[in-house]
């Protein structure tokens, strides 16, 4: 039985990074056959290195030319774009009818869902590449100019904002109570969500771009330190910890009793959550950053092209190689598959 998660209701609806804020990546029936091509094309007007979200049939998705693009999923054609200050890197998240992201131009905009109008936006002091994460209406999301920020999801108010000791740009995961994240000084911080008060941290070998995800009192997240780590949740101690063969900068996502990630020595890993023993791994590029996404059965990887993988042995069961080099994480609605290129090219596969 697969579990309901996050703040999606619809299998349709995908808001935000990997789905939902717990990172789940799906877990619903998706189909495992070989899409057989392209139902339609989109182009950006700009490489796209984030991932797109979807709500009510039309999909949104933000590229390096700094626009955020509003697409028509059954015609592919626009319906909006806002242009935003500067080139953008982060995947938007939805909350009721704004739709939330960061720019290089250190701002984070809220901007109408349905007409592409701007309702607010947040200045820090450095670019913003991290997806904002929104929990009871706050809206908590990191920067570069080494702060945490904690803002009002109505009216862009600062609650209340939390220097670190490094640049930020892995994307929150947000408890109740408490934001888990990585940061460019090389450690994991576990921050109160009322305050920004830092409960704990832990210190890795290298600076941390990896989001983490938060399971069953494990947070999992990699480093370019080589490692992947599963952290006490409540007391920040490292439970264990598995080296790959380079930094890893792809962010988890957790099925059943496994989580996968990619790295940058080309593999995507399968390990069990819970002892950090490798299940299998498999070679699908030369460098693997984008997370990986998982349905029923089946697991998803973008790596110069999109590789569907066997969750239990790591057989590709397929792949769709597309124009231009791809970052990015795929969306599954339905019998659909949308993915987002490094050559501003938006495909919906079937």
């Amino acid at each position: 039985m697969m579990r309901e998660t996050g703040n999606s209701k619809a299998v349709e609806d995908w808001p935000t990074l990997l789905k939902d804020n717990a990172r789940s990546g799906g877990q619903k029936p998706f189909p495992a056959p070989s899409p057989e091509g392209a139902v339609w094309q989109f182009r950006a007007g700009g490489s796209v290195r984030s991932a797109p979200i979807l709500k009510d049939g039309n999909l949104y998705v933000t590229s390096v030319a700094g626009a955020l693009h509003a697409i028509d999923v059954v015609t592919g054609t626009a319906k909006w774009k806002f242009q935003a200050g500067s080139q953008v890197h982060s995947t938007p998240s939805l909350f009721r009818d704004q739709i939330l992201f960061g720019c290089d131009d250190g701002k984070v905009y809220a901007v109408n869902r349905h007409d592409g109008t701007k309702l607010w936006e947040v200045p820090t002091g450095a670019e913003v590449w991290a997806s904002p994460v929104i929990r009871n209406g706050v809206v908590f999301f990191g920067s570069a100019d080494t702060r945490v920020y904690a803002v009002d999801a109505a009216s862009g108010e600062r609650r209340w904002v939390q220097e670190l000791g490094g640049r930020i740009y892995s994307t929150i995961y947000a408890t109740e109570r408490q934001l888990y994240l990585g940061c460019g000084d090389g450690k994991v911080y576990c921050l109160d969500s009322a305050s920004g008060k830092a409960l704990w941290s832990a210190a890795t070998g290298n600076g941390i771009d990896s989001s983490p995800a938060v399971v069953d009192d494990l947070v999992l997240i990699g480093s370019e330190d080589f490692f992947f780590y599963a952290i006490s949740a409540n007391a920040g101690e490292v439970r264990w910890k598995y080296e790959t063969g380079l930094g890893i900068a792809s962010s988890p996502a957790v099925w059943n009793d496994l989580t996968f990630f990619g790295s940058k020595d080309g593999f995507l890993y399968a390990l069990e959550t819970q002892t950090g023993k490798l299940r299998w791994k498999t070679r699908v590029g030369d460098v693997v950053t984008a997370p990986p996404m998982v349905g029923d059965g089946v697991v998803f990887i973008q790596a110069g092209g999109t590789f569907a993988l066997d969750t239990s042995n790591g057989k590709i069961l397929w792949r769709a190689g597309l124009a231009g080099a791809i970052q990015s994480v795929p969306v599954l609605a339905g019998e659909t598959i949308y993915l987002a290129s490094l050559s501003g090219e938006i495909y919906a596969l079937r």
